[in-house]
């Protein structure tokens, strides 16, 4: 399953409108309409904004898992939203890149509690 069966069946379940849904996440029905219809691929804000609107992990948005209740442990959740990455000393250590490009503080976390998420599921 792709990511636009997912997402329309958990709206149609809940038995919302492609209009109730994009409003309460504040995209326009038209994205949510290409999300839906897989013309589009949602970014991960909008990937976390629809998991936690269903109440589902972003993997089993996206159909890596058929397993909707897979969270993070609250120990990783914790120690991602606790790490402090503007450290600059910290930064040059462990400077990841993609495409050539340093990582932001926001994007290091995320990256790390997807590493540390798909090792849990492993």
């Amino acid at each position: 399953m792709n990511h636009g069966n997912r997402i329309a069946e958990l709206r149609e379940i809940r038995g919302w409108t492609q209009e109730d849904l994009s409003r309460s996440i504040g995209i326009t029905r038209a994205s949510l309409s290409h999300y839906e219809k897989n013309r589009r691929k949602p970014d991960f804000e909008i990937l976390s904004k629809l998991a936690d609107k269903f109440d589902v992990s972003i993997d089993y948005l996206i159909g890596r898992t058929n397993h909707a209740d897979v969270e993070m442990d609250e120990d990783v959740r914790q120690f991602v939203d606790d790490l402090e990455l503007s450290d600059d000393k910290i930064l040059e250590r462990i400077n990841l890149t993609i495409d050539g490009r340093s990582l932001t503080e926001e994007e290091a976390k995320r990256f790390i509690a997807f590493v540390r998420m798909e090792r849990i599921m492993k």
